[in-house]
């Protein structure tokens, strides 16, 4: 099977494809893990597979698909390979987010079709100021999943208030390929073939057309796209970008811990271990398919975003703990290089450490409000 059998299906989804690319990532996962790095036919099979166009516009080729459609295609990817989920799951959130840009912004980025792979910095990192035509940017940008195959980057900087005064803004800049550089610095135990790398840019001019105010993405208004899917606050779906590579790495995990329980190893306290590890990754699916479900009903209020962070800190910390209980299970065997579940433990380790799937920096906060209501004076 290579990347010219991965078919965008007649209804636009990623579903249908994704398990054919599941299938190629698996035949690649473990020469991506020694290698750091995804081989180009993956890459490629991802994006021929329609991930990249799943949050795009219609106006601009891409299929405006769902919330639930993708996070169900992430986690069967993820089965097989958690990097490979992780660049496709970020390809497609990147779309969502590049949707904020100016309408002449967008013809620029998908002028050759709804395919353009995008790679997004979140963290505000560089700053920019007022220039003739746009803004002169610099800055440097650490943990850049997808960087080496991507077309675009959309990375976040400080900017000073309008007018001088005042607390600074931060806005996103759309960067073609060329104009930024790349320190490899990504050496994480887990997701090693993410190529989650640094973005360098030196004092580059970008137009306006090429930009938006991060206030946008935070809130869910955005004033260049009024469809549905591009008008949903980031705290309802800043999870699931990171959350459904590790539910289907678990079950991945699963699938590896149940086959070693063969012969003398099939024992009622192994078979009981088993079972309450499968319960943990069940129930943790169900918590980020709800997140899912609700962020495509378009309709949220603050309790809901509330519950939307913590869904995803919690399935984070239930998929965690059925991992180690795997590992357990499998005893030494399950540790070998050769074997698949060591990876998928350290892939889960790996995913679970990023900051927004914390409760100190995302869920807690927020939730807690929700529960108790403003915090006393």
């Amino acid at each position: 099977m290579s990347a010219d059998d991965i078919q965008q299906p007649d209804t636009g989804t990623v579903t249908v494809a994704a398990e054919a690319v599941r299938a190629l990532a698996a035949r690649h996962a473990a020469d991506a893990d020694s290698s750091r790095k995804l081989a180009r036919e993956v890459a490629d099979a991802v994006r021929d597979a329609g991930f990249a166009r799943h949050f795009v516009g219609r106006e601009h080729g891409g299929a405006e698909g769902t919330f639930a459609e993708l996070t169900e295609a992430v986690a069967t990817v993820a089965r097989s390979c958690a990097s490979t989920a992780w660049y496709a799951s970020l390809a497609a959130y990147s779309g969502r987010i590049a949707s904020h840009l100016p309408q002449e912004g967008r013809k620029a980025l998908w002028a050759d079709g709804p395919d353009t792979v995008i790679a997004t910095a979140l963290m505000p990192a560089g700053r920019a100021v007022r220039a003739d035509g746009g803004w002169r940017l610099s800055g440097r940008w650490g943990y850049v999943s997808g960087i080496d195959f991507a077309d675009w980057a959309l990375v976040c900087a400080v900017v000073p208030a309008a007018g001088g005064e005042g607390p600074p803004a931060m806005r996103f800049f759309a960067l073609p390929w060329g104009t930024w550089t790349v320190d490899n610095t990504w050496d994480s135990v887990g997701m090693r073939a993410t190529g989650s790398h640094t973005v360098n840019v030196q004092d580059i001019l970008v137009a306006d057309h090429l930009s938006f105010d991060r206030q946008e993405l935070l809130t869910g208004r955005n004033s260049s796209s009024d469809r549905p899917v591009h008008n949903v606050p980031l705290q309802a779906v800043a999870g699931l970008p990171f959350v459904a590579p590790v539910v289907g790495s678990a079950l991945g995990a699963l699938d590896a811990a149940a086959a070693t329980v063969t012969g003398r190893r099939r024992t009622p306290a192994n078979e009981v271990k088993l079972v309450r590890a499968a319960g943990l990754i069940a129930a943790a699916r169900l918590l980020v398919e709800e997140n899912a479900a609700t962020a495509d009903t378009h309709k949220l209020d603050r309790g809901l975003l509330a519950r939307a962070e913590r869904n995803a800190t919690t399935a984070a910390e239930i998929l965690r703990d059925a991992a180690g209980l795997l590992v357990a299970l499998a005893g030494t065997g399950g540790l070998g290089e050769a074997h698949e579940l060591q990876r998928h433990w350290r892939d889960i380790t790996s995913a679970t450490s990023h900051v927004a799937l914390q409760y100190e920096t995302s869920a807690a906060k927020s939730h807690a409000t929700a529960l108790l209501g403003p915090a006393p004076e």
